[in-house]
């Protein structure tokens, strides 16, 4: 943020590089910066909750995961109001400034507060442990594994380890951690001669953890594609009647944040209002599984591409009623808070999806593996910010006629009503595909 800052600073120099460097410089920065802070504080915050199996618990940790999202979405209708407010009125000398003070106090709270927080030491690299129980097990792929309930087979795991026996599950790889002559695959310090043919329990159960979440991980990845279609939105706003009040007209890329502002008042709304009435209702604690919640998140995102069609569709056939062939800056006759409904739904869907998915893959995944399973949403999000353009460039080729295709960039001319519903389609194929993922997945952590 000082690099991006700086840039308004210095004077222009149209014979040097060095301000177009020194821009991107920043950019990498605070991608490399993002990419560490926004996984590893999710899983450093959950890391701080005492992890026991007990409804208690449980509890507490939603109601972190839903309270972390909540604040992450209520900074950015503030970076999308407040500083942007100040960079349109006091230019962006200030509106930088600002932003690099406020990553300052950050910094310098993290430092101070780091002597009270639970730090999980880490005994090995991750990534390379996850390639070595590959590797290990297709070298031993011709071993005959015996059943886990036989005395066949001893199996090598870290010392003091609670895990000691691999699980049932995908048990191909169980020929990763099994030791077959101990006098040669184990040293006198007791450590594996070659950890690339001998693995511990530990680490297999850590590839097979991921292995079984990536089913379940894709359901989600469909879903976040319907988020990546609110430019559209701006479109239709654009061609519409945005004025609230005889004076005031919305700005049309203000109804893109309707979705975050749901998620920043539904969360508290849920949390502290419904889960407590219907435990109250009920008589004891009352909450919606984490498979029930990325459900209904998925739900909300097929009726969110539903509304947007059905709008569309209305819109669109009131514009050529009333002789708007393009849009030429011409508004419709119809108000644009119609397309409200379909940002509340879409809203919903990742309030719902996106915390059951960082909730899901925290708690089913084990703790040293918590990196990991935070940074599987935003992963998730951007592979389907890959396949959304890719679904766009291919309806736009295969719908494109001699006029105009269904994704015109005339709103008038296009069917982006067909193209929503096309979607919708998709989103409900994928919550079907999603009914299958979850039965096969099983129960999970602390539910039956």
């Amino acid at each position: 943020m000082i690099m991006l800052w700086m840039t308004t600073i210095i004077p222009e120099a149209k014979t040097t590089a060095g301000p177009y460097a020194l821009l991107l410089s920043s950019f990498l920065f605070i991608a490399i910066g993002a990419g560490g802070v926004r996984p590893c504080s999710l899983a450093f915050g959950a890391d701080q909750i005492d992890q026991r199996e007990n409804h208690k618990n449980r509890t507490i940790l939603e109601t972190f995961f839903n309270w972390y999202y909540a604040c992450g979405c209520f900074s950015v209708v503030i970076a999308m109001t407040v500083i942007v407010y100040i960079q349109d009125h006091w230019g962006w000398t200030i509106g930088f400034g600002v932003p690099v003070i406020l990553m300052f106090l950050s910094t310098l709270f993290l430092f101070l507060a780091a002597p009270y927080y639970v730090m999980n030491q880490v005994k090995r690299s991750l990534f390379i442990s996850l390639i070595r129980v590959a590797v290990a097990a297709f070298r031993n792929r011709k071993m005959n594994v015996q059943p886990l309930g036989s005395s066949v087979h001893q199996y090598y795991h870290e010392k003091d380890s609670t895990v000691i026996v691999p699980s049932d599950k995908l048990r191909c790889l169980n020929k990763a951690c099994i030791i077959q002559d101990r006098d040669q695959d184990i040293g006198p310090d007791g450590l594996a001669k070659n950890p690339w043919t001998l693995c511990t329990v530990e680490e297999v159960e850590e590839l097979k953890s991921l292995i079984r979440v990536l089913p379940i991980w894709s359901t989600g990845v469909i879903m976040s594609i319907h988020a990546s279609q609110s430019s559209f939105g701006l479109l239709q706003a654009e061609s519409m009647d945005r004025h609230l009040g005889p004076n005031f007209e919305v700005p049309a890329a203000s109804f893109i944040t309707f979705s975050t502002i749901v998620i920043v008042f539904w969360i508290p709304i849920y949390d502290r209002v419904l889960l407590p009435l219907a435990s109250w209702i009920y008589g004891k604690p009352v909450t919606l599984s984490v498979k029930l919640r990325m459900g209904i998140g998925l739900f909300c995102a097929f009726m969110s591409m539903l509304v947007a069609g059905i709008v569309e569709n209305v819109r669109r056939e009131r514009a050529i009623a009333q002789g708007f062939v393009d849009s030429n800056g011409q508004a419709v006759l119809m108000s644009a808070f119609w397309l409200v409904p379909q940002y509340i739904f879409s809203g919903l869907a990742e309030a719902f999806n996106a915390i059951g998915q960082n909730e899901f893959f925290y708690t089913e995944m084990p703790k040293s593996m918590s990196s990991i399973a935070t940074c599987l949403f935003g992963v998730g999000m951007a592979v389907a910010n890959l396949l959304a353009s890719l679904i766009f460039n291919l309806v736009n080729d295969i719908t494109k006629r001699e006029e105009e295709s269904w994704v015109s960039s005339d709103v008038n001319k296009g069917h982006y009503d067909y193209y929503y519903w096309f979607l919708a389609t998709i989103c409900s194929f994928n919550m079907l595909y999603y009914m299958i993922c979850s039965w096969c997945y099983g129960p999970v952590a602390g539910e039956v």
